[in-house]
């Protein structure tokens, strides 16, 4: 025999963090191929590429998205572009 509970309609859900956007900001100071270098190397699993994307928004708008992620991870992600000589920010992704 099976029994199934149900839970009160009052029961309490577990919500997702909430996510952080890291930005990257245009300089005047770093090359272009240090900033390419730099996003592959602290942001695991980046492509050359998707690196190039990145560095060239950044270059042309004055701001790129760099990754989404959890606030802990997002801290970490712009304390280590900010410790390699880049312009960096975190802000809430909405």
């Amino acid at each position: 025999m099976v029994q199934i509970i149900e839970k009160p309609a009052n029961s309490t859900r577990r919500k997702h963090a909430p996510n952080y956007k890291v930005l990257l900001h245009n300089d005047d100071f770093n090359s272009m191929e240090y900033v390419v270098q730099t996003l592959m190397e602290t942001i695991g699993g980046m492509t050359q590429p998707q690196a190039v994307n990145i560095m060239m928004e950044a270059h042309t708008n004055g701001m790129a998205l760099v990754i989404t992620c959890a606030l802990e991870h997002a801290e970490f992600y712009c304390e280590t572009l900010i410790n390699h000589g880049l312009i960096s920010t975190i802000e809430p992704d909405e």
